[in-house]
């Protein structure tokens, strides 16, 4: 086979250093066209994206050219770099280590867009704690609770 032809679609999350909610809506929505940007000029195609104070949340389609480990890092890399250099918060923004991703078929995309566009009303009821554990339970990740989230002091 001369060419690879493959779909991909990728639900990836992650959440700020402890959990400290820095995202403020006043630039989140650079921060969303920046990662966007990033996910571009990596050949991917972003779907969805967006954020909460503590976490955000996108949906692209991932080309194989690349490992989604590399990708994110670069992207929480390159963005936290980009807040930074901005003094966008009153101190060092990062992001926790490790993320989530959950891959979808083309028939959810719609659904998880959706899903993601409206984290806002979603997190009256539920947080992101519940909300992480629940994708790991549904997509059948076993996980060690004193690694996932350690409450907060």
């Amino acid at each position: 086979m001369a060419n690879s032809y493959t779909q991909i679609h990728l639900h990836c999350l992650f959440a700020v250093k402890f959990r400290k909610a820095m995202i403020a809506e006043q630039w989140k929505q650079e921060l969303h066209k920046y990662i966007t940007g990033i996910i571009q000029n990596h050949e991917h195609k972003m779907i969805s994206i967006n954020s909460m104070p503590d976490h955000l949340h996108m949906l692209f389609g991932m080309r194989p050219h690349q490992s989604l480990s590399d990708l994110m890092r670069i992207v929480k890399g390159d963005s936290s770099e980009w807040i930074n250099k901005r003094k966008l918060t009153h101190s060092l923004f990062r992001w926790q280590g490790g993320f989530g991703g959950f891959s979808y078929e083309k028939s959810s995309i719609s659904r998880v867009a959706a899903y993601i566009e409206n984290q806002q009303l979603h997190h009256r009821k539920i947080s992101f704690a519940e909300e992480y554990q629940n994708l790991l339970k549904q997509f059948e990740i076993e996980y060690d609770d004193q690694y996932i989230f350690t409450p907060l002091e």
